[in-house]
C-alpha cells in the first residue's frame, strides 16, 4: 500500500491528502475475515510503503508514484495507491501499462475526467482519464457529470442512470471491454453520497456498495487485477466514509486473493 496524500489540483473542497491517512486510522477495524469469500486475505502478506509519498507538484508526484508502482511490480507484488486527489493514478497506470502488455484501465467514477487540461494544467484531477488514455485504453462506470468538451471521446462508458433503470446487463458489458489484464481505478465519488458524502465533489445518483462489488467480483473473477488505487477520500467528520474507504480496499484485495486467475498473461519480463 502506496499513500499519497497529494491535493494540488482539486477544485473545490480541498482535504483529499488526508484520505490515505484516515483509511489507515479505519482499517484496524474492518474485521479480517470476510464472510462472502470464507476467506482472511491478510494471512498472503499486506505491507506498507516505507513511507507516504509527499511533493508539492504534479510532475515530481506523478514520477515518485511511478517510480515507487513499478518497483512493486518487479518484485511481483500487487500495488495499491492511497490518495490523495485523483491524478495520483496517473504515474500508477504509466507503470503498470509499461510492465503489462496490453493492459486496460477501469475507471469507477462520478466524473469523465478527460478533459485535455484544466486550470492550466494537464496534470489536473479533471484530466487524469485523457493522461491515462495516452499509454492504455480504459472503461468507465458510474459517470454522471462531464463537460460537453468530453462527450466525444468518453466512450466506452457505463452512465449511471443506465445502471439505475436496470436496464441491460451492464456488468458483462464493462467486463467486456476490459482485457486480460486490469488496473482499477476508483474514484469514491462513484458511490452515492449517501453513503459517500466525504468527497471533494460530491454528485448526486451514485451507485450503492453492492453494486460496486458484484462489478469488482466479476473483474476479479475473470480478469487478472494488476494493480488498484482507492482515491479522493476527503475526511469531514463521517466515520463511516473512512470506514466504507477501509473496507472496500480490504475488499478488493479479498476479490484478488480469492477469486482472480493465477495466469501469467501479457506480462512484460525483459
Amino acid at each position: 500500500m502506496i499513500p499519497v496524500p497529494f491535493d494540488s489540483t482539486s477544485t473545490w473542497k480541498k482535504g483529499a491528502d488526508r484520505g490515505p491517512e484516515a483509511i489507515r486510522a479505519a482499517s484496524p477495524y474492518v474485521e479480517r475475515y470476510d464472510i462472502e469469500t470464507g476467506t482472511e486475505i491478510y494471512t498472503a502478506g499486506i505491507a506498507e510503503h516505507p513511507a507516504a509519498i509527499t511533493v508539492s507538484d504534479s510532475e515530481s508526484m506523478i514520477h515518485a508514484v511511478r517510480e515507487a508502482v513499478s518497483g512493486y511490480l518487479r518484485r511481483g507484488a500487487i500495488p495499491v495507491v492511497l490518495g490523495g486527489e485523483h491524478s495520483v493514478s496517473i504515474g500508477a497506470v504509466m507503470a503498470a501499462s509499461a510492465a503489462y502488455k496490453g493492459l486496460s484501465v477501469l475507471q469507477l467514477d462520478a466524473h469523465a475526467d478527460l478533459r485535455e487540461e484544466y486550470e492550466g494544467s494537464r496534470y489536473n484531477h479533471a484530466c487524469v482519464m485523457a493522461r491515462v488514455r495516452e499509454v492504455c485504453p480504459s472503461v468507465a462506470v458510474g459517470i454522471r457529470s462531464m463537460d460537453i468538451s468530453e462527450r466525444h471521446c468518453a466512450e466506452p462508458v457505463i452512465y449511471a442512470h443506465r445502471i439505475a433503470e436496470g436496464t441491460g446487463q451492464w456488468i458483462e458489458e464493462a467486463v467486456g471491454h476490459l482485457s486480460g489484464d486490469v488496473y482499477i481505478t476508483i474514484d469514491l465519488d462513484v458511490f452515492d453520497p449517501s453513503i459517500m458524502p466525504s468527497t471533494g465533489t460530491p454528485e448526486p445518483g451514485g451507485l450503492g456498495w453492492y453494486q460496486v462489488l458484484a462489478l469488482l467480483r466479476a473483474v476479479a473473477g475473470s480478469r487478472r487485477i494488476v494493480g488498484f488505487d482507492i482515491v479522493e477520500l476527503c475526511p469531514d467528520g463521517h466515520h463511516s466514509a473512512d470506514f466504507l474507504a477501509a473496507k472496500l480496499l480490504y475488499k478488493v484485495m479479498t476479490y484478488i486473493g480469492a477469486l482472480q486467475p493465477k495466469t501469467e498473461t501479457g506480462r512484460e519480463v525483459s
